[in-house]
């Protein structure tokens, strides 16, 4: 399940890849407009500015826009950048990876192999999505 945070992250690049190339937006205009809590949109924002996604201009006239084309950004980028992993075990995270409490070895565990898939294919398909794209979902996919 995606956090709260990993989802306002979301919600808050999609809104700035729309005004992608149109000057900076003010925080207040992408918290209200998503219903996003603005102090904890400032942090969320704050982190995807260290991390190179979002570029930020303080003052008057300032606000936040994409530091990178939309196609370049991917929800996969996203959710790793948030939540860390695609993983949903941490015995299947590529990075952060960790034995499972109270589980067998995993050379004898059938979930750790389930779970690898898992994350492989969940890694395919929010790699193959950009913020490019209007809507991460086709009617044919549903």
């Amino acid at each position: 399940m995606l956090s709260q945070k990993t989802r306002y992250a979301i919600r808050a690049l999609q809104h700035l890849a729309d005004r992608y190339r149109q000057g900076p937006v003010p925080l207040n205009d992408i918290a209200t407009r998503q219903n996003i809590p603005a102090k904890f949109l400032t942090v969320i924002l704050s982190e995807l500015s260290r991390e190179g996604l979002v570029a930020t201009q303080r003052g008057r006239d300032g606000g936040y826009w994409l530091a990178l084309a939309p196609v370049d950004i991917s929800y996969g980028d996203i959710v790793r950048l948030t939540r860390g992993s695609l993983a949903l075990t941490p015995c299947a995270s590529r990075f952060a990876h960790e034995s499972c409490t109270n589980c067998l070895p995993e050379s004898e565990c059938r979930l750790h192999r389930v779970m690898l898939r898992v994350r492989d294919e969940t890694a395919k398909v929010l790699d193959s999505i950009s913020l490019a794209e209007p809507f991460a979902v086709t009617d044919d996919a549903a």
